[in-house]
């Protein structure tokens, strides 16, 4: 099946996580994806490991090559074009590529692409249609443009740090970089606002977009909490500063998350623990209450489902339509009968060897919006894509032995 974005090329110039992720992105609607990778080692995530998955358990290799699951999760879809752009030959190629491309990634700091002639406003001069999108720690502007940016700073620096974590302990990042996954989605966003742009005008333009800009966006009813109150809000480990009862309880054998949302979902509480009052309590029967009264309510409800194990609590919360679930470790995340149901752990293969993927959530007329390519082997797409460039396979193996390409 064709994906919505077939036809669009896209020169993915980006490295690690947010850029490859709208990379990824654009390949699973359809694009095709050239990624550009430094000869030698690569998109620097294929040696962030462990774990590896080693092409050595492909049969027949004559080339055994081992890659992070790390560089996996972010670049399927994509072909890969080994490039020097530090040479002069092979910033000929990028600009040769990009006159016949529609949107380029890239995520060098401010002006790291402009002493090669590589940045947006020097290949949009050769391909009046090209979009670009940067992505940065600070965004092209600004006292802190200059500074390189990484999630777990941005996440502290971006205030989401200082909401996570136990009241009493030490502020914490979450588990996933996920200011750099955000990021990913909002150059996609971006960047596809611009396709659309271009149909109308026929010209490309720049998107800019910034670590920390996104962080703060992504704040959410946090950041208005803050602007309409003037107070910062103290950390509340697993709890909702907004919402009681919403946060993790522990049981007689291990935890679950409660997330009671509205006042009818606490009545319906109230009854199976016995305290059918607390409905009609002024002190509880509003969630602005609750709120207000969280430091008496919680410590009786934390009572309340210490008496019995999580799935006896899971079972009945299910039967009185009360939301709530378990806390999975990963693994059991991909054995959850939902998760399987909807399909989204798959295998792509790479010759004979299995890569394990996680599908795009997206899905079209009940089709997922997956790649089926698996993430590429350093260079493996170099010498096709150079020759639909035009180049000859002397001029291929010449650039090979001077080291532009691999």
């Amino acid at each position: 099946m064709s994906g919505p974005l077939e036809g669009i090329t896209v020169l993915d110039m980006s490295r690690v996580l947010a850029g490859p992720w709208a990379g990824q992105l654009l390949a699973d609607l359809g694009a095709r994806v050239i990624k550009i990778e430094h000869p030698q080692r690569g998109d620097d995530t294929r040696g962030w490991g462990p774990p590896w998955l080693s092409e050595d358990l492909e049969a027949g290799s004559d080339d055994p090559e081992r890659v992070a699951a790390y560089f996996l999760c972010a670049n399927r879809g994509k072909q890969s074009l080994a490039v020097d752009i530090a040479s002069q030959k092979g910033q000929a190629l990028i600009r040769q590529l990009a006159t016949g491309v529609d949107i380029v990634l890239e995520n060098f700091k401010v002006g790291g692409l402009a002493k090669y002639g590589l940045d947006y406003a020097s290949l949009h001069e050769l391909n009046s249609r090209l979009i670009g999108c940067s992505i940065t720690g600070f965004g092209q502007d600004g006292p802190y443009a200059h500074r390189a940016g990484y999630d777990f700073m941005i996440q502290a620096m971006g205030g989401l740090m200082s909401i996570g974590g136990e009241p009493d302990g030490m502020p914490m990042k979450t588990g996933v970089a996920i200011t750099d996954v955000t990021t990913g989605l909002y150059a996609t966003i971006g960047v596809l606002a611009a396709l659309h742009e271009r149909e109308r005008t026929g010209l490309g333009r720049h998107v800019d977009v910034a670590l920390l800009d996104v962080q703060v966006a992504a704040l959410a009813n946090q950041s208005l909490n803050v602007l309409v109150s003037g107070q910062s809000p103290r950390r509340h480990g697993n709890a909702h500063p907004n919402i009681v009862p919403y946060q993790a309880f522990a049981c007689a054998d291990g935890h679950l998350v409660l997330t009671v949302g509205n006042d009818s979902q606490f009545a319906r509480l109230a009854n199976l623990f016995g305290h059918p009052g607390w409905a009609a309590d002024p002190a509880y029967a509003t969630n602005e209450a609750r709120v207000g009264n969280r430091d008496q309510l919680v410590p009786l409800i934390r009572a309340i489902f210490l008496t019995r194990t999580r799935d006896d609590w899971l079972a009945e919360l299910e039967a009185r339509g009360i939301p709530a679930g378990p806390i999975n470790t990963i693994s059991e995340v991909f054995d959850d009968p939902q998760v399987r149901h909807r399909g989204m752990q798959c295998t792509l293969k790479r010759g004979a060897l299995d890569v394990p993927q996680v599908s795009n959530p997206l899905r079209f007329d009940g089709q997922h919006a997956t790649s089926d390519v698996a993430p590429p082997r350093l260079g493996q797409d170099s010498d096709a894509i150079l020759a639909e460039m035009g180049l000859s396979a002397n001029d291929i193996a010449r650039l090979k032995r001077e080291g532009v390409v691999r």
